[in-house]
């Protein structure tokens, strides 16, 4: 079951009763929303009471993303642009840091991802969003870095994070930190 429940301070609020919840929980996502998720021996009634017992932090984490620095909707003509651009410059920059690293990895493609800036598979393909032509230099340099130490941790292990944070000189809390300040429009 899956509905939108409209909260009469929080706005409109996604519910939805899964068998794969274990438990109660609520998301608040860059663009806004906010989803209540809980299984099926729990009530709609008693979810509603635990929302409404955290809406502080809700109306909080809703802020916080409203505060963020969010890349522009562009145009046809800037996506185009930006695609051609990234086509030219992003798969030879995974190469360099590839080398740079000792990395190996697929093929690379370029797609206009609005959900997430990169991902990489099993098989050590890495996709990049056309959209990191938003950011500055060393955030695309970090994504791409995430993504290479993803063909070696296909996770997100405190061995993987510790490989990150060895490429990026220790700073991969920091640039974390600095990527959450952008969301894709």
């Amino acid at each position: 079951m899956k509905e939108v429940f409209r909260h009469p301070t929080l706005g409109d609020i996604t519910i939805s009763c899964t068998r794969r919840s274990t438990r109660t929980t609520i998301s608040v996502r860059p663009s806004g929303e906010v989803r209540l998720s809980f299984p099926p021996y729990i009530s709609k009634r008693k979810a509603l009471a635990f929302l409404e017992s955290k809406s502080e932090w809700v109306r909080a984490s809703m802020a916080k993303y409203a505060e963020r620095r969010s890349v522009p909707t562009p145009t046809k003509e800037d996506i185009e642009r930006m695609r051609s651009e990234a086509k030219a410059t992003l798969p030879q920059r995974v190469a360099e840091l590839a080398t740079r690293y000792r990395l190996k990895y697929g093929k690379v493609t370029i797609r206009a991802a609005r959900t997430k800036w990169g991902s990489c598979t099993a098989r050590g393909d890495i996709s990049l969003s056309l959209y990191l032509m938003t950011l500055p230099e060393h955030l695309r340099d970090y994504i791409i870095i995430h993504e290479l130490c993803h063909t070696v941790h296909l996770n997100h292990s405190p061995r993987f994070h510790a490989l990150v944070n060895e490429f990026t000189e220790g700073r991969e809390r920091e640039l974390a930190k600095e990527l959450r300040q952008y969301v894709i429009r």
